[in-house]
C-alpha cells in the first residue's frame, strides 16, 4: 500500500500512518480550498475576464486601420459632401413634382401606339414648359404638366388626338393640385423633418450621455443634407415618395448609430481605466463593423430588387433609401464616432 501510495504522490509522502495520512488530508483539503478560492475568484473577474481587448480587434481584421485616428480625412470627405449638397440645393433648387408646385395629371389610351418623345413633342409645340411623359404599355400615357386652365387642356387634348387618333374615353383619368395645396404639403414635410430630429435629439440624450444626443443628430443631418442634394444636383424629382424616404432613412440610420453607441458605452464602463476613450471608440467601431455593413448591405439588396422591379410608382422611394442607406452606413461608422471623441468633454463622464 505504501509503494502504491508512494507512486502515485511521488516524493511527497515519506512515511505511512496516521500523521502522514493526516498531513495527506490536509494537503487535498487546502487544494480543495485553493479550487474554490480560484473558482471563486474566475467567477468574480467573470465581467472583465471575457471582455475583447484592443490588441485582439487589431488582431483579428487583416486590414485593420485606425479610424479615429483618420479623423481628417473624413471630415473633409463629409465637407465636401455638404458643400456640393449645400450648393446645389442654392443653385439649382429641388425638382419639385406636381404634388408640391401644383399642376395637372392626365392618363389616358390612344388608338395607335404612342412614343414618350412624340407626346413630348406634341406639348411642347402646344405651349407647355417641361412637360412629363411616362408610358405603361404601348398605348397609355401619364403626363405631368403645369397647372392648365380648361382652353389649354382642349388644346393638348385635341393635339395629342390628331397626332396619334382618339383616345379611349373610359380611360381618361385627370388630376388637379392646386399651388397652394403643394406649398402647404411641403411646409408639413418640413415640419415633419424638424419634428423628427427634436424626437431623436431627446431619445438618445434619455438614452445615452450629451455628447452621443448631439454626435447622433449631426450625423443624422449630414446623411438628410447629403441625400437631398444628391437630388438637387442630379436633378431627379421631388414627391411625396421621397419625403417617406427620409423619414425611414431617419429611422434605419439612427438605428445603426444607437448600436455602435451601446458598445461604446459597454466598453467604456468595462475598460474605462484600461486604455484612451479614443483607443476604446475605435475598438468598438470595429466590434460593430461587420454588423453594420452586413445589415446595410441586405437592405440595399432589398432596395436595389424594388427599384429595378417596383415600377415607376416606386423608384423614386427605393432611389432616396438607397442613397440615404449608403450615406447613412458611412456617417454612423466614419463621423458619428468622431463626434463622440470631440464632444466627450461636454460629457459629465469621467474621463
Amino acid at each position: 500500500m505504501a509503494k502504491k501510495r508512494q507512486r502515485r504522490y511521488g516524493n511527497s509522502v515519506k512515511q505511512a500512518g496516521p500523521n502522514a495520512q493526516a498531513g495527506q488530508g490536509s494537503h487535498e483539503q487546502a487544494t480543495v480550498s485553493a479550487s474554490k478560492d480560484g473558482v471563486k475568484s474566475q467567477s468574480q473577474q467573470a465581467p472583465s475576464s471575457g471582455v475583447v481587448t484592443y490588441e485582439d480587434v487589431k488582431k483579428r481584421y487583416k486590414f485593420y486601420f485606425n479610424i479615429i485616428e483618420k479623423r481628417n480625412v473624413w471630415l473633409i470627405i463629409s465637407g465636401v459632401l455638404l458643400v456640393m449638397s449645400i450648393v446645389s440645393l442654392l443653385v439649382l433648387g429641388l425638382n419639385l413634382g406636381m404634388a408640391f408646385k401644383g399642376g395637372t395629371m392626365v392618363s389616358m389610351t390612344f388608338a395607335e401606339p404612342i412614343t414618350q418623345q412624340g407626346v413630348s413633342d406634341v406639348l411642347v409645340s402646344e405651349g407647355i414648359a417641361g412637360p412629363q411623359v411616362q408610358l405603361s404599355g404601348d398605348y397609355r400615357a401619364i403626363i405631368r404638366t403645369n397647372e392648365l386652365d380648361d382652353s389649354q387642356r382642349a388644346d393638348v387634348l385635341a393635339a395629342l388626338q390628331e397626332r396619334f387618333g382618339a383616345y379611349d374615353p373610359t380611360s381618361f383619368e385627370e388630376e388637379t393640385v392646386g399651388a397652394s395645396i403643394g406649398g402647404e404639403l411641403l411646409r408639413s414635410a418640413i415640419v415633419a423633418l424638424l419634428v423628427a430630429c427634436g424626437l431623436m435629439l431627446v431619445y438618445l440624450v434619455f438614452r445615452f450621455k450629451f455628447n452621443y444626443a448631439v454626435s447622433g443628430v449631426l450625423a443624422l443631418l449630414h446623411d438628410i443634407v447629403v441625400t437631398i442634394g444628391v437630388f438637387a444636383l442630379l436633378r431627379w424629382q421631388i414627391d411625396p415618395p421621397f419625403i417617406a424616404a427620409i423619414l425611414t432613412v431617419f429611422g434605419y440610420s439612427i438605428n445603426d448609430k444607437v448600436v455602435i453607441f451601446d458598445r461604446i458605452r459597454e466598453n467604456e464602463g468595462a475598460q474605462r481605466k484600461r486604455t484612451s476613450y479614443k483607443d476604446l471608440v475605435d475598438q468598438s467601431l470595429w466590434q460593430t463593423m461587420a454588423r453594420s455593413i452586413n445589415t446595410a448591405v441586405a437592405v440595399l439588396l432589398a432596395l436595389f430588387a424594388i427599384y429595378l422591379l417596383g415600377g415607376e410608382a416606386t423608384k423614386t422611394f427605393s432611389l432616396a433609401m438607397i442613397i440615404g442607406v449608403v450615406i447613412g452606413m458611412y456617417s454612423s461608422i466614419f463621423l458619428a464616432s468622431q463626434f463622440v471623441v470631440l464632444l466627450k468633454p461636454l460629457s459629465k463622464a469621467p474621463q
